[in-house]
């Protein structure tokens, strides 16, 4: 299977951080353009982010803008010069804003973290990592700690 183009999920949790550290290898390694992709969900609750909570009364556009910013910082130092990716944040429904990506830019595989941030973020992103996996057209990564689990 040629791989030539990768998506990688973040929720900007460490377990999402340990896949795209997964997705930004395999890209270098085969040469493939890598996709890093967050998806803003409905706004009911403010959203956390490393600098701090997003109120949800915040213009949608404010908060995109500011997820740009964080994985720009987060992410964008670590992915070697000779590999090709873009930094995407969609707004929506997380699962199907993934898939429609997925199908959207042809991805060949998919990076994702078994698990998001705790608490609610939890079951969200366990929900969404198992969803992607399901309805995906292309292969699928779930990227685990690797601290045991007793």
């Amino acid at each position: 299977m040629a791989i030539r183009t990768i998506a990688c999920c973040t929720d900007f949790s460490d377990n999402a951080h340990r896949a795209v550290t997964q997705a930004i290898d395999m890209a270098a390694r085969c040469n493939a353009k890598l996709f890093l992709l967050h998806v803003l969900p409905p706004l009911i609750n403010p959203v956390l982010l490393d600098s701090g909570w997003i109120p949800p009364e915040m213009p949608r556009d404010a908060v995109i803008l500011k997820i740009e910013e964080q994985m720009q910082e987060r992410y964008g130092g670590q992915v070697p010069h000779e590999v090709d990716y873009e930094l995407v944040v969609r707004d929506g429904h997380v699962s199907s804003e993934i898939l429609e990506f997925i199908q959207t830019e042809s991805i060949d595989l998919v990076v994702t973290g078994a698990y998001g941030l705790s608490g609610m973020g939890l079951v969200l992103f366990g929900s969404v990592a198992k969803r992607v996996a399901q309805k995906a057209a292309c292969s699928v990564m779930i990227v685990r700690d690797n601290a045991p689990t007793h």
